[in-house]
């Protein structure tokens, strides 16, 4: 079940990247579009969180929270659809989405390794690094011709 949630939250960035880079083409500003992106998105995100959530972090857990967690994610985010929103016009979606799938895989690689982040350390194996050794000469294939 979570691949098949994978496999469509996929489906979703490479669509909302695409129709956010044509509304960026349209306004002749691709942070234009990513503002737009980000008001739409929070406006539907702090609805779902209102309706959903049976219970709020207490004012000691959010005190808990280191100072760069409030912003980084924003900030990488904005810098991220910004980029799509830029590129995809210039480049085309599937150079722009696959080149971002590479550097996802080397950053998930060693950020899993090293148990960036709070994540569970994985180690690198071998046939991690041959899986991601052939994802990378696919994304070199793609893009070649």
């Amino acid at each position: 079940m979570f691949m098949i949630l994978s496999f469509f939250a996929g489906v979703a960035i490479a669509t909302t990247a695409t129709l956010n880079a044509y509304l960026g083409q349209l306004l002749a500003s691709s942070l234009l579009a990513t503002c737009i992106a980000f008001v739409s998105g929070s406006f539907f995100t702090i609805t779902g969180y209102i309706y959903y959530t049976k219970e709020y972090p207490t004012l000691q857990i959010i005190k808990t929270v280191p100072i760069y967690l409030w912003f980084t994610g924003g900030v990488l985010s904005a810098f991220a659809l910004a980029s799509f929103y830029y590129l995809i016009p210039k480049i085309g979606i599937l150079p722009m989405l696959s080149f971002s799938l590479g550097g996802q895989l080397l950053f998930s690689v060693v950020s899993g390794h090293f148990g960036l982040f709070g994540l569970p350390q994985t180690s690198v194996t071998i046939e991690k690094l041959v899986g991601v050794a052939f994802m990378l000469l696919a994304i070199y294939l793609i893009n070649k011709g």
